[in-house]
């Protein structure tokens, strides 16, 4: 069911406004992969007598059908189809709908193409959460009649089909890594469907395994993977108008019941049905998936009026995709609770049947002024726009001028150790939000809070070892965007010609831990280590050295 749809339920006039404020606020489209796929069908098992049943069910569909049997125990070839052997360890698998690879480590070079794939085996050979689409996993434990609805459906995928692309991905501001130096999993960790994987400074999305899951553009520290069907923008532009019109028609402290479009729509149709207080304070808002929006979209539906934001659990949503959610949930409550709000505001309404009154009248936020900004900008630009007005709005003056955050939490604070640094700014060629920045014509180390991502590629990358960093969420909003010093050194000037090359700090360490080298034991040689590049090389020629 697409994100927009509406079930008829008989709803009080303000839901009404909010159902229909919702239903005409547009979607910026997206564009479309495409698959293609004909009928040759893998089967590949153990049991001779499952797959010679998966080969008579396929007969009638007309797959052209090749058998792997990975007991190389016995070579009884299957009745109706091509038969191979191989031990498991040697078989490789991979890819998508219409484009499956097989190789066999060992024997030929050659990949062997398939449209579908059965896999019988009792452990799947392909185990990410969301398998590929035409990739069926159909067990010992599975009865005859799950697998002849396998078979149908695999046989309903033959053809040319189109799915929404669901993400976009910008690598100039990507913290998977720098330089050799690896920081940030985060996407790679929470895809369910095992379409991302790392390179050596960027990472790679085959959009042909992606599902649409959208835990990796949560997960996503600095906004690099973002959500495409519908946008974090569109969405939020959606709710505003939505919470707007329900207000508008004398509603009171709704309730946002955020929910996946396909079996979360009847779970949260049925919430909306009970009567109760609560329930009927309910805005159901179905999104594709439930981890597609996160830390910045619920903390701005509180801003835009939401008592609560409800994520409606059951038990298909991925593993994956719930530890991204309850890590974003962490620091989402940890951030409100420390404004001054409950953090109870937000949180999981149970699993299915759960009622929605036993979340507890301290559950909600006080009423406040909505937020009239409409949500733009990057991901972290959103973020700030929200927590600025929740913090303005706070009944409760906050001690500190900074909350302490979760470790993990994609805010924070860099401190460097002033005697240690040298301000080789290594660090500053690594850091992807580019909060430390240098100093332009003077040794110096800067710092603006609002743009580190606590990735830490800066502590990886410092020779030193002088940096650390530090979760929190510093609330003055000028000072978070201020740039700040961290340190500073005066230059050090060539001996020879009174260039500035270096700073004093990087001619003192290096002279320092070099005064025992055997190429510097003279007194002219350790001269060289004050010199420029240019002076170091013409005094070693005229003193006959090269």
């Amino acid at each position: 069911m697409p994100p927009d749809a509406i079930t008829p339920i008989a709803l009080s006039d303000p839901r009404r406004a909010a159902r229909q404020a919702l239903a005409g606020t547009p979607v910026d489209p997206t564009s479309l992969i495409e698959y293609t796929a004909g009928e040759r069908l893998l089967v590949i098992g153990e049991d001779h007598r499952r797959i010679e049943y998966a080969v008579r069910q396929a007969a009638p569909l007309q797959a052209r059908v090749l058998c792997l049997v990975t007991d190389k125990a016995s070579h009884r070839p299957i009745a109706g189809a091509t038969t191979w052997y191989a031990s498991r360890a040697t078989v490789q698998l991979s890819g998508w709908l219409g484009a499956f690879r097989l190789r066999l480590a060992g024997q030929a070079d050659d990949e062997i193409l398939f449209d579908q794939v059965l896999d019988l085996t009792n452990q799947s050979l392909i185990s990410v959460e969301l398998p590929p689409p035409g990739y069926l996993a159909a067990g010992p434990d599975q009865l005859d009649q799950q697998l002849d609805d396998g078979l149908a459906t695999l046989k309903d995928l033959t053809g040319r089909f189109e799915k929404p692309k669901y993400f976009q991905y910008d690598p100039n501001i990507c913290a998977h890594g720098m330089k050799g130096a690896t920081a940030c999993t985060r996407c790679i960790d929470a895809c369910p469907a095992g379409a991302i994987t790392g390179l050596v400074d960027r990472v790679s999305v085959e959009p042909h395994l992606c599902q649409g899951g959208g835990a990796c553009a949560t997960a996503c520290p600095t906004g690099a993977m973002t959500y495409n069907y519908p946008s974090v923008e569109d969405s939020l532009e959606r709710l505003r108008r939505m919470l707007r019109a329900y207000r508008e028609a004398g509603g009171k402290a709704p309730i946002l019941l955020l929910h996946d479009s396909e079996r979360g729509t009847a779970l949260a149709d049925d919430l909306v049905r009970a009567d109760t207080r609560t329930a009927r304070r309910l805005l159901p808002f179905a999104l594709e998936e439930l981890a597609s929006l996160g830390l910045e979209a619920w903390l701005t539906a509180l801003a835009y009026g939401a008592s609560a934001v409800r994520l409606l659990g059951h038990t298909d949503i991925p593993q994956a995709s719930r530890a991204v959610i309850d890590d974003q949930l962490l620091t989402a409550r940890t951030i409100i609770g420390g404004l001054g709000y409950p953090a109870s505001a937000l949180g999981w309404l149970g699993t299915e049947g759960v009622d929605v009154d036993e979340q507890g009248p301290g559950a909600v936020m006080p009423e406040l002024s909505p937020a009239r900004h409409a949500a733009r900008g990057g991901k972290r630009q959103i973020l700030f726009q929200a927590i600025d007005h929740l913090h303005e709005q706070s009944f409760q003056e906050v001690q500190g001028d900074a909350l302490p955050l979760p470790e993990g939490a994609p805010l924070g604070n860099a401190l460097v150790d002033e005697n240690a640094c040298t301000l080789c700014l290594a660090c500053v060629t690594v850091c992807p939000g580019k909060a430390l920045q240098h100093g332009q014509d003077v040794p110096q180390l800067r710092f603006r809070e609002s743009n580190c991502v606590q990735c830490g590629l800066c502590v990886q990358s410092c020779p030193e070892e002088a940096i650390r960093i530090e979760p929190r969420l510093l609330l003055d909003a000028d000072a978070r965007n201020a740039v700040r010093l961290l340190n500073e050194d005066s230059p050090f000037h060539c001996v020879r010609c009174g260039t500035a090359f270096a700073t004093r700090s990087v001619i003192g360490r290096m002279s320092e831990r070099l005064a025992d080298h055997a190429m510097f034991a003279t007194p002219e040689s350790r001269r060289r280590l004050q010199m420029c590049g240019n002076c170091r090389v013409a005094d070693m020629m005229q003193s006959g050295e090269i």
